[in-house]
């Protein structure tokens, strides 16, 4: 697997997310798989709030799902969760924003279809994948590390459901999550700061199932598990967890 970060211009408000894409991508070929970080399709699309306008411990309890207040925390961040993904902040964000605070974009699932869709047609191709990638941290990890939150074009699970191990000892729950293995391969090679490559082409990576299409919403609810359900239930479930204030 090879993964190129892609330098581009400065993104800014104003600018179409289309004329970076033009300008950026010379060549895209037939399962190639473009990494798209959020930050620049939120600032393509306008979902940005000037900085003098409010602060972030007002914006994250309007744009989470659930939140853990930030006085609980011992670096004053919110512990969010957003669109099923457990994130800081809800993924507001004011780096690289030349003065804004940077929202996830409206619909990821959406803007990866549209990128998709945008990418077939120019390059005439017909399997093509798209990851939209945010930063967060794992739990007892310093360091940031990439996760995808929406894909397009291929199979975001690989299931080893019921398949033999090397002693032909099956398998019963293990899924091997495509999408998230990707987008931190990508992000750490795209970079956290002032590297201006806030896109990645991966190519030949044969372990992915491409589709000629945009996932199905069966497949996008395979990909989310509950409180109740995830294997860490037992911590998510021992906070008292504040709901959205829209």
């Amino acid at each position: 697997m090879i993964v190129t970060p892609i330098k581009t211009q400065k993104v800014v408000v104003g600018v179409k997310l289309n004329d970076v894409l033009d300008a950026s991508l010379s060549r895209v070929e037939e399962n190639d798989i473009l990494v798209v970080t959020s930050k620049i399709i939120s600032i393509c699309e306008g979902t940005v709030i000037p900085i003098e306008k409010t602060t972030k411990n007002e914006l994250v309890p309007t744009e989470a799902d659930y939140y853990i207040p930030s006085q609980l925390n011992p670096y004053g961040f919110h512990i969010t969760i957003k669109n099923n993904t457990l994130i800081a902040s809800a993924g507001i964000d004011e780096s690289n924003g030349n003065g804004y605070f940077i929202l996830w974009p409206k619909d990821p699932q959406a803007s990866a279809n549209q990128i998709r869709a945008y990418l077939q047609a120019r390059f005439h191709v017909k399997h093509i994948g798209v990851i939209v990638t945010d930063s967060h941290v794992l739990p007892l990890r310093w360091g940031t590390v990439g996760t995808a939150i929406s894909h397009s074009g291929f199979a975001a699970l690989n299931s080893y459901i019921g398949k033999p191990d090397i002693f032909d000892r099956n398998l019963k729950l293990t899924n091997a999550n495509v999408a998230e293995g990707l987008a931190a391969a990508a992000v750490v090679c795209m970079g956290e700061g002032n590297e201006q490559t806030p896109l990645a082409l991966i190519r030949d990576a044969s372990f992915v199932q491409f589709q000629d299409r945009e996932p199905s919403e069966e497949e996008l609810k395979k990909l989310a598990i509950s409180k109740d359900e995830d294997i860490f239930a037992p911590l998510l479930n021992a906070v008292k967890w504040e709901k959205e204030k829209r």
